[in-house]
């Protein structure tokens, strides 16, 4: 699936298959925490912000399971779960606080939430997506390649460019009859990326060859 890809169907396809790519994953990578980390970050969590209005935040618990759902569905990097899980809470509570009342500012959100040890561009776009998906999508790197060609600038304008491409695309494809949110474009793309990669490659050269088969130290 391509990034220019227009068709509704096929989107909402990938975005279907999302929660059986989790599945997969947890399996091939036998780290089964994924399924419930992944409800928690896609349930659980944005339920927990909204209740706590009209001055949302997140805990550091909550910031520290984030970065646990961060890490088992991408690079596992134990530096960073060590760095926020030692934050101090009331921190952590006025730093979100603060990043979310600067949305639709997305820039400062980001801003607002990077002055927190371990925390980059890419885990303060966890925390946005979490509160506003329908405004700040996941920076994956699956999504990164797909919309951008790259995954190895985790910097705020490399975010705001990712950004402002999956807003773009979600308003695409909401045209088309179906509903989309930059958040839902991210999950698309990943569950597509994903299950490309777990795929063997059977049919390749099945015709020639009918009976063989042919055979990124970052804070984000």
């Amino acid at each position: 699936m391509e990034f220019g890809c227009w068709k509704g169907s096929v989107w909402k396809e990938a975005l279907s298959a999302y929660k059986c790519r989790i599945q997969s994953l947890a399996v091939k990578k036998k780290k089964p925490q994924l399924v419930s980390l992944d409800e928690f970050y896609c349930t659980e969590l944005p339920s927990l912000i909204q209740e706590r209005n009209p001055n949302p935040f997140i805990t550091t618990h909550e910031l520290s399971t984030l970065m646990q759902w961060k890490l088992t569905r991408g690079k596992w990097r134990p530096r960073l779960l060590d760095f926020v899980s030692s934050l101090d809470d009331v921190v952590v509570k006025s730093a979100s606080q603060k990043a979310f009342q600067s949305l639709p500012d997305i820039s400062k959100a980001v801003s607002e939430l990077t002055v927190l040890k371990g925390v980059g561009p890419a885990t303060a776009s966890a925390v946005l997506a979490a509160f506003a998906p329908h405004l700040t999508p996941f920076m994956s790197d699956e999504a990164m390649e797909a919309a951008l060609g790259t995954s190895k600038n985790y910097s705020l304008k490399q975010y705001l460019i990712f950004a402002n491409k999956l807003q773009k695309k979600a308003k695409e494809l909401s045209s088309e009859g179906e509903s989309f949110t930059p958040s839902d474009v991210e999950r698309a793309l990943w569950s597509y990326a994903v299950g490309q990669s777990s795929e063997p490659q059977l049919n390749q050269d099945t015709e020639t060859k009918p009976s063989r088969s042919s055979k990124r130290k970052r804070k984000n």
